[in-house]
């Protein structure tokens, strides 16, 4: 497979960036400081990624590995630099100040109070880089009754909402099977800073601040007005399985060979052109079928003569009558099928990139496309502390000095 076009983002090429310039320290762990932390590098920034010099950040023992190599890691880590640095130790963390006083951005997500107890508290490090943005990602905030307790996207999936509305009305509430509320965190961090950093452009003293990022908030806000509609109206929301309480049709439906198929009406024309589709215009005349609550309530009778309509037919059948109707409707994928289909190759939704380890690796592009500064994969997630060296001496330190401080594990 091959990247498709996007101007000026080959894999592999060297590429400026929106963010050219922009230096960020990463010094979180897991998934949501790590993928806010590569988006930035994505579209140009010069990313240090600090682990601890022995554990590594946990993220590499995520998913699955070849050859004893974590895949994840390859991806979540790319376009950024490596550094083997002890935190906890007061040398380790006078190392990480004087890359904080050449830096932009430093993501972190550690507990609240971990960065203050080792010495690098907001203030300590505004001293020394009073322009440094500093985001802080935690699972309940910095302040709060639950800032202390261990924050993970699991909690906050069940928290927030999620987990209540997600699943068959007589069964359990459903966790998902990936790290959605950390993807949905990292995502929204990388807005966040990005804001920061405009307001200091803006900003006369050209200062930095701090941004306080919970798990849960952004998942919150994912999820929908629940909160809303129970302060006015007391209504709790419900698990509806696939059904949606806004419209119908809407759901999965079985194929003839064996696939699956979502359909989606929130649009009124669409609702009425896959009842036309599916040989049931009479329902269209229905008071009830003119609002997508309505629909939703006689969901029963929909669901019936849109799925016996699909389980009589193969999957491409029913695909090239919807699109020909101009109706909605969408595979059921798996990533064997992600690889293989059309629009994802020629869009270039994943694209192949060189590896030290793998040669060509397939992985996620760049999330978004930018038609003057398109974003860029340079290189892929390297091995623990690979630049090490490098960053170091960038700082001044050489051999003799760094001595000591690898037979003590402060740097790896």
């Amino acid at each position: 497979m091959t990247s498709a076009a996007r101007p000026g983002a080959a894999p592999g090429e060297e590429a400026p960036g929106p963010l050219a310039g922009i230096r960020v320290l990463d010094v979180s762990t897991i998934l949501a400081g790590p993928l806010c932390a590569r988006i930035l590098g994505d579209f140009g920034a010069d990313v240090l990624k600090v682990e601890h010099p022995v554990a590594g950040d946990g993220m590499r023992g995520h998913g699955e590995s070849k050859d004893g190599i974590p895949l994840w890691w390859k991806e979540i880590s790319r376009n950024k630099r490596t550094l083997g640095l002890s935190l906890s130790d007061p040398d380790g963390a006078a190392l990480l100040l004087r890359l904080a006083e050449h830096a932009d951005v430093l993501v972190e997500n550690f507990r609240p109070g971990t960065l203050e107890r080792w010495g690098l508290a907001p203030k300590v490090l505004h001293e020394v880089n009073p322009g440094l943005v500093i985001a802080r990602i935690t699972g309940f905030g910095q302040e709060g009754p639950y800032a202390s307790r261990a924050g993970f996207g699991t909690l906050a999936e069940a928290m927030s909402g999620f987990a209540h509305l997600t699943g068959e009305p007589d069964g359990p509430p459903t966790l998902p099977a990936f790290g959605l509320a950390d993807s949905v965190c990292g995502i929204a961090a990388s807005s966040a800073v990005l804001m920061a950093l405009f307001h200091r452009e803006r900003d006369p003293e050209h200062r930095g601040q701090v941004i306080d990022m919970s798990l849960l908030e952004p998942l919150m806000d994912a999820v929908g007005p629940g909160p809303t509609v129970y302060d006015q109206l007391g209504v709790v929301g419900q698990r509806h399985g696939n059904r949606s309480t806004n419209n119908a049709p809407r759901n999965t439906y079985r194929t003839r060979d064996g696939h699956w198929l979502a359909v989606s009406t929130s649009a009124q024309r669409i609702a009425e052109r896959v009842l036309r589709l599916v040989g049931h215009p009479e329902v269209i005349e229905e008071e009830w079928f003119a609002t997508g609550g309505g629909r939703a309530a006689h969901a029963d009778l929909l669901d019936s003569h849109v799925g016996d309509w699909i389980a009589a037919r193969t999957r491409d059948t029913v695909i090239e009558e919807f699109t020909a109707a101009g109706a909605a409707v969408a595979p059921v994928y798996d990533a064997r099928d992600l690889v293989e289909d059309p629009h994802v190759r020629a869009t270039g939704m994943l694209t192949t990139v060189d590896d030290a380890d793998f040669g060509p690796l397939l992985m996620h592009n760049v999330m978004w496309r930018m038609s003057r500064t398109p974003g860029a994969i340079r290189f892929t997630g390297r091995a623990p502390g690979a630049d090490t060296d490098e960053v170091l001496a960038e700082l001044g330190l050489d051999e003799e000095r760094l001595k000591p401080l690898r037979e003590r594990r402060v740097v790896s």
